[in-house]
């Protein structure tokens, strides 16, 4: 399924075009989620295979009762994220003690799912969405829970990485396109130099709260990685000391580097003289010319260093993946304002992984940056903060009760994203510390 763009500022701004397309993609939603899966045993879906993550038994039950909570029984008044089940609300049950909940079983959770979207689906027929209501107008509250729907497919991919036992074995895989010659520049590093560079978005019918409003922000050119990181690039960092090498890390690094014993990216280990890494569902050695994946912030500042770079921005790479400067404009994905599709981007989850760098021939920004979408997110060196004049909405859990200093910026969806919940203006967060994400980086340099 293709899903529609969100326009930029400089676009009309989009909604719905009828109650259908709505339903449609409620119910291609939540096949999605159902496909994910088909193959788990309910004892694996029950088990919490990791502090860092929940049951998916869990989040199963979550998605419905978010759904239930926005779509059907607050719809016409006010809405308190505090009302969701206690057993549902991640506030009241962090991850590490989800595994302890009296979860119900899989067929009770599915059967509640199904009985709330009948419900949804019934109101649906009787939703204005001309309202006034900037929760109702265009459908937005659709557009958020189905979003929020896409984010959980996301993390239950985490969590099926982390599962114990047997690997995951996906029951539907889509293959990567054969690797294209090198599109935009062939330079390691492209130059930017963007004068009244402006990020973020006055959209009002699909984007978070966290991307608006659209601002001016003081750019002095720069220079940024055409392409993420590899994992030749990461090998000779590894080869070089680099883990080993304190002058390399924050202090901040020094300490997770003592903590957590790392000697490469998660799901690596050494076997003889040869690095291998698992991914979802297969051993084997790094692809060299993919995305090195799964490394937290303190290991890509240190291989920027080594480098002799530095983590860009997230306003620099926003610029980079959205700036067309010969219109003048700023555009909803790195190939324009066309709808994604299979072909636009390592995305959607179906690959299981990441593809080699040039795979996908269109995901090139007009300044000439592969791959800004897909694949791997990637971290920058911005605390996740609110915008200037940043305002709540329509909840404040889900952006600002985050905002501050404990949390770093990552950009550009991966491969476990959905192509509706990325476009060049997503933002991200997470700890420096984490790794079962699916994140790498590019570098950055000033001019």
């Amino acid at each position: 399924m293709t899903i529609a763009a969100p326009q930029t500022a400089e676009r009309v701004q989009r909604s719905f075009t009828s109650r259908s397309q709505i339903a449609v993609l409620l119910q291609e939603a939540r096949a999605r989620t159902l496909q994910l899966i088909e193959t788990v045993s309910e004892a694996d879906l029950r088990a919490q295979h990791d502090p860092l993550m929940g049951p998916i038994l869990w989040d199963l039950g979550h998605i419905g009762h978010f759904e239930e909570l926005w779509l059907d029984r607050n719809l016409d008044g006010k809405v308190e994220f505090v009302e969701m089940p206690g057993m549902y609300n991640p506030f009241e049950h962090p991850r590490r003690v989800r595994g302890a909940l009296p979860l119900p079983t899989l067929g009770a959770t599915l059967d509640s799912m199904t009985e709330i979207r009948e419900r949804v689906l019934e109101r649906l027929a009787r939703v204005d969405l001309e309202s006034e209501d900037p929760l109702l107008r265009g459908g937005y509250v659709y557009q958020m829970v189905l979003q929020h729907e896409y984010q959980h497919n996301e993390t239950m991919l985490q969590t099926l990485q982390l599962k114990a036992g047997a690997p995951y074995t996906p029951g539907t895989r889509r293959e990567p396109p054969p690797v294209a010659l090198p599109n935009g520049s062939r330079a390691e590093m492209v130059r930017v130099d963007v004068s009244n560079a402006t990020v973020g978005t006055e959209d009002r019918l699909w984007s978070y709260d966290n991307e608006r409003p659209r601002h001016v922000v003081d750019l002095s050119p720069f220079w940024i990685d055409r392409t993420p990181v590899t994992n030749e690039a990461y090998l000779a960092f590894i080869d070089d000391g680099g883990y080993r090498r304190r002058e390399l890390w924050s202090d901040a690094g020094r300490t997770w580097l003592d903590e957590s014993k790392a000697e490469a990216p998660k799901y690596w280990t050494r076997e003889h003289d040869s690095w291998l890494c698992r991914s979802m569902d297969r051993v084997s050695s790094p692809e060299l010319t993919a995305p090195v994946i799964h490394v937290c912030y303190h290991e890509a500042e240190a291989f920027a260093r080594w480098a002799g770079k530095r983590l860009p921005t997230e306003a620099e790479w926003e610029v980079a993946a959205s700036r067309d400067p010969s219109a003048g404009v700023s555009l909803a994905y790195p190939w324009g304002d066309r709808a994604p599709n299979a072909s636009d981007a390592n995305l959607d989850q179906l690959t299981f992984g990441v593809a080699p760098v040039d795979a996908y021939g269109a995901n090139v920004s007009p300044l000439g940056c592969y791959g800004m979408l897909g694949d791997v997110w990637e971290w920058t060196s911005t605390d996740f903060d609110g915008y200037p004049g940043f305002e709540p909405f329509p909840y404040a859990e889900y952006s600002q009760v985050f905002f501050g200093t404990e949390h770093k910026v990552l950009r550009g969806g991966s491969w476990a994203t959905r192509w509706g919940a990325i476009r060049n203006t997503f933002r991200n967060w997470d700890y420096p510390i984490r790794r079962q994400i699916f994140s790498g980086f590019r570098c950055a340099r000033d001019d």
